[in-house]
Formats: structure tokens, C-alpha cells, sequence
């Protein structure tokens, strides 16, 4: 699934650590567990909240990595 539905929710610094961690696809976001990318530059506690919830509404979320 394409990642510009998520983009388009998020402010732009969110969407720079998205593009320059070269994320494409919801899957290969799910394929980051949620410590791990908020751990990128531009990525806040408002927009793991945005996220999670595009991504849950779309049948995926943050993977459960130990």
C-alpha cells in the first residue's frame, strides 16, 4: 500500500524521515517497531499517534520486534 495516504496526514518534518529512510510502502513501515522509528529525526509523539492510527485503520501496525 502506497505511503502518500500516510504522508498526507503528517506535518513535513515527519515526512522528510519518512522519505529519507526511504520508506515507500505501509508494509515496509510495519516492518519498524515503534521505539525504533521514533527514534528518526522529525518523528514526535503527535505523529507515532497519527501514524499508528493510519496504520491501524489499514490493517497493520508497528512490528513487535524483542
Amino acid at each position: 500500500m502506497d505511503i502518500e495516504i500516510l504522508l498526507q496526514k503528517v506535518a513535513k518534518p515527519t515526512q522528510r524521515a519518512i522519505q529519507n529512510e526511504g520508506i515507500k510502502t505501509m508494509e515496509q513501515l510495519s516492518k519498524y517497531d515503534e521505539k525504533e522509528f521514533s527514534k528518526l529525526h522529525g518523528i514526535g509523539k503527535n505523529a507515532i499517534n497519527v501514524i499508528k492510527q493510519i496504520m491501524s485503520e489499514n490493517g497493520l501496525s508497528f512490528s513487535q520486534k524483542k
